[in-house]
Order: C-alpha cells, then structure tokens, then sequence
C-alpha cells in the first residue's frame, strides 16, 4: 500500500498556512502585551524585548511603570497564553487521531476537568511532593487516570464509537463536576475561591515560575506527538492496514494517550479548564490543510495559541476594570461550534446508528 504523493500547490499551502499562523500569533502577541491600563504600543513591546535579548533595536516604554508592566505581569500572561493555546490545540488534534474522530477532545471527554481535579485535589491537601511541579504533577495524573477511563469505556469492537465517546465525556465530567463540589465542602474559603478559579478557568495568576513549569511539559509533548505524526497518518487508514505497515497501534495509542495527559496537565495546571480550544481548532484545522498529522499538530498548536492569547486579551480588556474567564469566554463560543460539529458529523454518517 503506497501513500498518494503530495502536490507542489498542496504542500506550499501548508507551507503559507504554517507561516501565517507563526506571524500572526507573534503580530497578536505584540498586541496583547501592549495592553492594558498603562497603553504601550507594540513597536515599544518589541524594543523593550529586544534590549533584553541585547538588542539595542527599537523604541522603549516612555514609562518606567510600563516597563515593569511588561516584564512583571504582561508577559508572563502572554507566554502562559501561548502554552496553553498551544498545548490544548495539540492535544486535541493528538486526541482524534487516536480515536479516529474530530469530536475527540480533552475538555469534552473529561481529560481537563479529571486534570482539573488533580490539582485542585493537590491545592486544598497542600501537598508539595514535587515542591514547585506538584500541582503540574496531581493534574498529570488526574489527565492520566481520566484519559484511560475514557479510551477503555468507548472501544467496542476494535474501534471508538462516537455516542460511546461523548456519552462517556458527559460522565466523566459530570463526576469531575461532583468531586469538586465535594473538595469546596470539605475545604475552607481559601479553598473554595481556588476551585472556583479551576472552574472557570482564568489567566490572571500568570508568573514566570508557572511559565518555567508549564514550558518544558508543553515543549515534552509536543516533541512526542511530532515524533508520533507520521504513524498517526497510517492509524487513519485503519489498524489492520497501519500494522501491515510496520506500526505498532497499541503502542502508538498508549504514547500519544500520555502525551495528551502531559499536555492537558501543562494546560490546566495553573490556568483551570479551558473548554473547546482542543475541539474546534483541529477540526478547523483539518478543513484548511487536510487530515495529514505532520501539518495538522503544528499547525493546531499555533493556531490555539493565537486563540488562547486573543480570548485573554478580550477577556481582561472587555470590561473597564472588569476581567471576564476566559474558561467562560471559551465556552460561550465552542458550545455552539461543538454542536454545529455534531451536526455535521451525523448528516454525513446518516444517523449514529
């Protein structure tokens, strides 16, 4: 069995869909340090970043105030923005290749809210095994623990049922919706206020030791499922054909399965759950580029993080003095995506019979 050779037309689309992406997400970026209630234009973010690389290229914040704004709340909130962007679009896109459907995503199977309930678990008991990778730690295993759970529950018959998927996503987080009511009973109002923010999902508690922790999970997962593209490719020609050709699929399955984990755990391990993100932007994604994981994992994770960066900027710039979650925001616009995702998947399969 030989693949169909890519044409020259098709790759330089994916080429200029790649490179779009990259300067868009840094244009958005630029804007959304600029940002906020000491305006700083975006010629003056880039100098300010480029005199600490050594640079002494472009215009500063006339404002000591506006310097340390950058350096001190700003960019720490951007660069969390883009890990979390990027890491919710990878995992997504990781997630339906595994599962051979573009409604497979971290927040609507459970994987985010099981995370979420890790950490939240790690906040209220205070536990600091792992000193400062702790939370990261109780939200890799909740990821872990909830992604099994959902992976065993819908195969039947060698395959993932798409009912099976959803219906199991909606029990899972309903039981993740359950166990966080019960740490709010048994906590106190430090507790409370702490699972509410996991709930609503929020950038505002960005620090550069959060960035230092979440960084090398996002960067660790994205290599793993760079290095699991191609085979990805294969799994969607089906597992029979893919093992004839030499791919191991329950090793494949159980890779990418753990990479979604550490994804998602570097996601929401300090920002709470960020619903959709992985959901819509692989499956839009998709549309653009076609199926192909090498262009599709890449491309996704720009592409999330430019969402992820964009929806904070709305979010803490909506509203004079007001920040909106972004967890809300997110969720107001996937909802109705998700459902416009389910439609079209079942005029096209004719029924979910």
């Amino acid at each position: 069995m030989q693949l169909t050779k890519e044409s020259p037309l098709r790759a330089y689309k994916k080429a200029v869909l790649i490179l779009g992406l990259a300067v868009g997400l840094v244009i958005v970026c630029l804007v959304a340090a600029g940002k906020g209630q000491v305006p700083i234009s975006p010629g003056e973010v880039a100098g300010s970043l480029l005199h600490r690389l050594g640079l002494d290229i472009g215009p500063m914040p006339s404002a000591v105030q506006g310097e340390n704004a950058l350096w001190l709340v700003r960019f720490p909130r951007v660069v969390l923005a883009v890990i979390v962007g990027a890491s919710l679009g990878c995992a997504g896109a990781l997630m339906q290749g595994v599962f051979g459907n573009p409604l497979a995503e971290p927040g609507v199977v459970g994987v985010s809210s099981g995370a979420a309930v890790g950490a939240a678990a790690a906040i209220v008991s205070g536990v600091t095994i792992f000193g400062a990778w702790s939370t990261a730690a109780a939200a890799f295993a909740g990821g872990m623990i909830t992604t099994l759970l959902v992976y065993a529950m819908s195969r039947a018959a060698g395959r993932t049922e798409v009912v099976t998927l959803v219906l199991t996503g909606v029990a899972v987080n309903a039981t993740a919706g359950a166990l966080l009511g019960l740490l709010m009973f048994l906590t106190d109002d430090d507790g409370v206020r702490a699972i509410a923010f996991w709930q609503l999902g929020s950038l505002a508690q960005a620090t550069w030791g959060s960035v230092a922790v979440a960084g090398p999970c996002m960067i660790a997962g994205l290599v793993v499922a760079a290095i699991c593209a191609r085979k990805l490719d294969l799994l969607a020609l089906g597992e029979r054909p893919a093992r004839h050709l030499g791919v191991d699929t329950e090793r494949l399955r159980i890779i990418a399965i753990i990479a979604t984990a550490l994804l998602t755990a570097s996601a929401v391990a300090f920002t709470g759950i960020i619903s959709f993100v992985g959901l819509v932007v692989p499956h839009l994604i998709r549309m653009i580029a076609g199926p192909g994981h090498r262009v599709l994992i890449p491309a996704s994770a720009l592409a999330g993080a430019v969402i992820v960066v964009t929806g904070d900027l709305i979010a803490r710039t909506a509203i004079d003095y007001q920040e909106l979650p972004l967890g809300v925001l997110t969720a107001v616009v996937g909802g109705p995506a998700f459902f416009w995702l389910l439609r079209r998947t079942r005029a096209r399969a004719g029924g979910w019979g």
